[in-house]
């Protein structure tokens, strides 16, 4: 017989394939549902998500929710927003700084089992370098965010939501006057259960990324 969402839940979380390599032990956390049409897919949770659970429940959370343009609630709602990261635990420190990349035996272990569980899944926001090169394969992550349209309808790729990108964004206009109005016409649509928007054309005015 098939699995089941449930049964893959289960088995996630049991998963002890890296614990020896967390350092705060294994606490999968994801969010996804049969009837999800939007997909966060992020790279791994920080220690703020692993001690309550809930995924982008930090400063980060905020500033996606903001280039989305929805509140908590809409986030939070697993029935249409499904948030999986490429590593499902927190992967702890670099000695330099800054979390770890996400467990690579967690992405070719998982991903596709959950993704077969989320058939009405419309568009994918892709968020940070991890995710975009284990979907969209190598490449820069600016520009691909600022070639969003060259994706859809099936992804977008945007920056990781880090203080970090605040100064990126400063520096490009074009992110906040082309770039965001388009995701939140996009994320409008699929939680309103329609396709998406046309999407205007690029600019002349940004006709350089």
């Amino acid at each position: 017989m098939a699995e089941t969402l449930e049964e893959l839940l289960d088995a996630i979380r049991a998963c002890q394939i890296c614990a020896a390599h967390l350092p705060l032990g294994p606490r999968p956390v994801l969010h996804v549902s049969r009837t999800a049409r939007l997909l966060i897919a992020s790279q791994a949770p920080g220690t703020r998500v692993h001690e309550t659970g809930q995924s982008f429940n930090d400063a980060s959370g905020d500033r996606l929710r903001g280039w989305m343009g929805i509140d908590r609630a809409t986030f939070y709602d697993s029935s249409r927003i499904a948030l999986v990261p490429m590593g499902l635990c927190y992967p702890g420190r670099l000695p330099q700084g800054g979390d770890c990349p996400p467990r690579p035996e967690c992405a070719p272990q998982w991903r596709a089992r959950i993704m077969a569980q989320m058939p009405y899944i419309r568009l994918t926001l892709v968020v940070g370098s991890y995710a975009q090169q284990h979907i969209l394969g190598k490449g820069r992550v600016s520009a691909r965010c600022l070639d969003f349209r060259r994706y859809l309808p099936r992804y977008f790729p945007l920056p990781h939501p880090s203080w970090r990108t605040g100064a990126w964004e400063r520096r490009t206009p074009r992110f906040g006057a082309d770039v965001l109005p388009a995701l939140r016409a996009c994320v409008r649509a699929i939680l309103a259960g329609n396709d998406l928007p046309d999407i205007p054309p690029l600019s002349p005015a940004f006709s350089q990324p």
